[in-house]
């Protein structure tokens, strides 16, 4: 939940709440004004943490504090977090043996550093009556990654997409 939305002290009108301490000890029901009194007696404040519960979840903390916890969680978590980028490699079916080569080096280092990679055949005109080519080159750099040792997991075999016919690999490793 974001801090933002948190209401405090005298922004709470609601008539009654559940309250708990600042010894994380629930109290009950308890009417507003008098969970802000005991709030402002220990010299903390009446934060609602849970809103949408009826009645609303109050606690007695110091909010400053509190907001600094949560802000420290929620950065915790994000650092947690792995962000799988998605490179796109294309070519079209008439692709010299070189050409190929270079775009597969590319796709095994994308592969390498963990991303997912895209791999992207474009027809045009008439070489859309000819999506077996397409196919040829897809199972062709599968084929080379396998010779060259590459670890990965084909996500999604070729499927053919309008005018492009693609396939999805990611790596077996997670960096």
């Amino acid at each position: 939940m974001a801090t933002k939305e948190l209401r405090t002290n005298r922004q709470i009108r609601i008539p009654e709440v559940r309250l708990i301490d600042s010894d994380g000890i629930q109290r009950g029901v308890v009417p507003t004004m008098e969970a802000i009194r005991m709030a402002e007696s220990q010299g903390l404040d009446l934060v609602e943490i849970a809103p949408n519960s009826v009645p609303p979840v109050c606690r007695i903390v110091d909010y400053g504090k509190f907001r600094y916890e949560q802000e420290k969680r929620l950065r915790e978590s994000k650092k947690k977090q792995t962000v799988v980028r998605l490179k796109e490699v294309r070519m079209q079916p008439k692709i010299d043996r070189h050409d190929l080569d270079f775009k597969t080096k590319h796709i095994r280092e994308f592969l390498d550093e963990g991303s997912k990679v895209k791999v992207t055949i474009r027809f045009r005109g008439r070489e859309l009556a000819h999506p077996e080519l397409g196919k040829e080159v897809l199972d062709t750099i599968v084929d080379l990654l396998n010779e060259s040792g590459a670890g990965f997991n084909l996500d999604k075999p070729a499927t053919m997409e309008g005018k492009t016919m693609s396939i999805i690999l990611s790596s077996k490793t997670k960096k």
